[in-house]
């Protein structure tokens, strides 16, 4: 086997979420930055909230107009 091939073991690595949960695991990275977690994440919450990432949502509502728009009768 080859030496000195594998990345650094930070057994107390943390982890921060935008939400601003923290908590430690063990990682090749010494500080780890998530946008959600299970603190925050719509399935474990239960609550009806859309993660929008990089204005997708926003695409995809203007295409949906775009598409009533185009679908409705003459006149109505």
């Amino acid at each position: 086997m080859k030496k000195n091939i594998h990345p650094t073991y930070y057994p107390d690595a943390t982890v921060i979420c935008a939400c601003g949960n923290t908590w430690t695991t063990g990682a090749t990275e010494k500080v780890i930055r998530t946008d959600v977690c299970s603190a925050c994440h719509p399935f474990f919450t239960g609550e009806q909230r859309i993660v929008d990432t990089a204005g997708q949502v926003e695409r995809f509502m203007r295409r949906l107009e775009r598409k009533v728009e185009l679908t409705e009768p003459e006149g109505a």
